[in-house]
């Protein structure tokens, strides 16, 4: 029995991790070095050696957060690493940059109008950080005094003593700052602070004299100095929100609690309008500055001519984000016109933007990449199992390979088995068909399917003649 349940934890468990893997989650950043040349592999990118190095200095571009209404357009075929670049992007800005990430059929799905979609997303990718002082005590916890009644029920009561390299002052404890104590795990010879406004603590780490307490420390612990001088400071805090996060908290009854509930309903002009001029006040009075983000377009072929022209628009505007926008279409019509134009995007708008073309990937680039993601996906892999499955990749389509990664893994372990080899790479490929062996098999089978336009084609073509 306890086997079985063990079993089923690790089954459980394992499942758990292969749902979080995704098909970019193996992207850690551009890859590149200090002086923004890209290594041939680095970071979980290989190859796009060019369109990273370029990359890498719109990256420069949005770390300096001087210039802003720059547009960016990766064109490349089906499977050459558009949305991995813009991943790679995000993954290199890091949390305090704001990247937002959508694709160009979405704004046809939402619950309000075009433009106000394209607004919203614009505004997510804009960030502001607000910069306020607060009064803080920080110090090293000497001792905490915890005392529970005796028959469990009554208010806890406790003492706190913290000391800096000055001075050691005893602090009582109400109830609640007694569970934020217990809630943070704070100890004797932790550094905290305590927010006087919230009452929040926050451990900076263990003190350097507790050092030698093996017992308490693990792999991750992190020590810091003693604090010096008084107790009680002030001290500079720093938020970092996007506008629209304020004009939500700003334009719905429940204000903060709208960003939680799901409130996406569109925002008024004037609200919006209110927001500037306040955070330009506070821009002048040297409280906040402005974070321009990066707002990612997937299949911006998708979009049509009201939205372009939207943008168009929009990217002057000196409250705008770095657009990255991604296209593997290339000559054909503009969404709501009948006109044909590059990447099905207007020229007044392709004019504006930088263009940064991805390559196919080489063989050598492909193995390397069905390797990463092997080791990704927790699979080992034998060299010739690899070797056929970057000849499959190469021959139909990089998709497609990464996909029989899984399936023939899945395979090798039905015949329990810790490796895959080449027959279970032939037995997925077998079993799952590409896009050309589709195409082919509907051709074969073409007159037993229903609503067949080929028949009605060719009847067209023989009525015409």
């Amino acid at each position: 029995m306890a086997a079985a349940a063990a079993a089923k934890i690790a089954e459980v468990r394992e499942t758990t991790r292969v749902e979080r893997i995704g098909a970019h989650s193996h992207i850690r950043g551009l890859g590149l070095d200090e002086s923004l040349e890209a290594r041939h592999v680095s970071q979980g990118m290989v190859g796009q050696v060019a369109a990273r190095r370029a990359v890498g200095i719109v990256l420069q571009m949005v770390r300096d957060g001087r210039i802003a209404g720059r547009a960016v357009l990766l064109a490349g075929q089906p499977g050459t690493g558009k949305t991995a670049l813009a991943t790679a992007l995000a993954a290199a800005l890091g949390h305090d940059t704001p990247f937002t990430s959508m694709a160009g059929s979405e704004i046809y799905s939402l619950e309000m109008s075009k433009t106000e979609a394209l607004t919203q997303a614009i505004r997510k990718s804009i960030g502001v950080r607000i910069k306020e002082e607060s009064e803080i005590i920080e110090g090293e916890v000497v001792e905490v005094q915890i005392e529970r009644p005796a028959t469990g029920v009554g208010a806890k009561v406790g003492k706190l003593i913290l000391k800096t390299t000055d001075m050691e002052t005893v602090y009582d404890l109400g109830g609640k700052m007694i569970d934020s104590i217990l809630k943070e795990k704070v100890q004797s010879g932790d550094v905290i602070t305590i927010d006087k406004a919230t009452g929040k603590i926050t451990r900076l780490g263990r003190s350097f004299a507790r050092a030698r307490d093996y017992d308490a420390t693990g792999q991750q612990t992190r020590f810091v100095q003693c604090p010096e001088g008084e107790l009680q400071k002030r001290k500079e805090v720093v938020h970092t929100v996007t506008l629209h996060e304020i004009d939500v908290i700003n334009s719905r009854t429940h204000g903060f609690l709208a960003l939680f509930s799901g409130d996406t309903g569109e925002i008024k002009p004037e609200v919006r309008e209110q927001i500037n001029g306040k955070v330009a006040e506070w821009r002048e009075e040297g409280k906040a500055e402005i974070i321009p983000g990066v707002l990612f377009i997937d299949e911006v072929h998708m979009l049509d001519i009201e939205c372009f022209s939207f943008l168009n628009r929009a990217l002057e505007n000196e409250m705008s984000p770095i657009v990255i926008m991604a296209t593997n279409r290339g000559i054909t019509k503009i969404r709501g016109t009948t006109y044909k134009s590059p990447h099905g995007i207007p020229l007044d708008l392709l004019d504006r933007t930088i263009i940064v073309p991805t390559q196919p990937y080489e063989e050598k680039e492909l193995r390397e990449i069905l390797s990463i993601r092997c080791e990704e996906e927790d699979c080992m892999m034998s060299d010739n199992a690899l070797t056929v499955l970057t000849r499959i990749s190469k021959e139909t389509s990089l998709r497609y390979g990464m996909q029989l990664i899984m399936t023939s893994m899945l395979i090798a372990r039905k015949r329990k088995a810790h490796e895959v080899d080449v027959e279970d790479i032939k037995r997925a490929y077998q079993l799952f068909f590409d896009e050309g062996r589709s195409v082919q098999f509907l051709k074969e089978y073409q007159q037993e399917f229903m609503f067949n336009e080929m028949e009605d084609r060719e009847e067209m073509e023989m009525e015409t003649n």
